[in-house]
């Protein structure tokens, strides 16, 4: 969780993408309250707070971890028709 009022997060993230380069996800997670009240919820954050900031995070971190996964694996075409 990065805290962007901090200069240790700031550090600790620049850190990471040097030694790890690309390997690094692009979504940071922010430390945020809404994050921090969804448990105590028993939901997750998308459905405690879906349009909160670290909703979003979570979302895009998702979407990035999707496309990396996923980038090279092509969908099943199906056919139409009598033979299909």
């Amino acid at each position: 969780m990065f805290a962007a009022s901090n200069n240790l997060s700031h550090q600790v993230v620049s850190e990471i993408q040097t030694h790890f380069g690309d390997k690094v996800f692009k979504a940071i997670i922010p430390r945020n309250v809404r994050l921090s009240e969804a448990p105590s919820h028993g939901q997750s954050i998308i459905a405690y707070e879906p349009k909160s900031v670290g909703a979003l995070k979570y979302l895009e971190l998702a979407d990035e971890l999707d496309k990396r996964v996923f980038a090279d694996i092509q969908p099943p075409v199906f056919s139409e028709g009598p033979n299909a």
